[in-house]
């Protein structure tokens, strides 16, 4: 188990590396570092709860299971937490993709990460494709698209313009 948490939670910061620019809040990493840090207690306790088993001490064992159920308790109030603030964090995502989008020009990191996130998530703009009407890009270049990044990846020669929807 104590395996599987450390897989999640390094998995969760490495992620966490591709999207750093919408995720602005310097506690976005809090919960992948208490999911790490609950396998390093859990692998330890293990121990614990292996020796007490192999000597057959009661007082290990007692040990073992209060320090179990503080880490369930733990555990599902991270869950609790992670579930009451999931509209706020859904909420700062989409206000910082705005103002990515705002500076976009198809050349900065930002407009890279950008392209790479509608690539990877296979969708364009924060709701959908008419979120670029609105951008400074959109209209300084004048030809009613948006980037290319916005095509499906299915579709050969797209050309990012707006009057053909099916394309995006």
């Amino acid at each position: 188990a104590a395996a599987g948490l450390t897989y999640v939670g390094a998995y969760v910061i490495n992620t966490y590396r591709s999207y750093d620019n919408f995720l602005q809040d310097k506690y976005a990493l809090f919960p992948a570092a208490i999911i790490i840090s609950v396998a390093i207690v859990m692998f330890i306790i293990g121990l614990i709860g292996w020796c007490s088993t192999f000597r057959e001490s009661r007082l290990g064992l007692g040990l073992f299971l209060a320090i179990i159920l503080i880490i369930f308790i733990a555990e599902v109030s991270a869950f609790v937490l992670g579930f009451v603030y999931r509209e706020k964090v859904k909420t700062d995502v989409q206000s910082t993709m705005h103002s990515v989008f705002e500076k976009y020009d198809g050349r900065s990191p930002e407009s890279t990460v950008m392209d790479y996130l509608q690539g990877q998530l296979h969708c364009c703009g924060v709701n959908n494709y008419s979120d670029w009407t609105t951008t400074a890009w959109f209209n300084s270049t004048g030809n009613s698209s948006v980037p290319l990044s916005c095509c499906r990846q299915e579709v050969v020669n797209c050309t990012g313009r707006l009057d053909q929807p099916e394309e995006l």
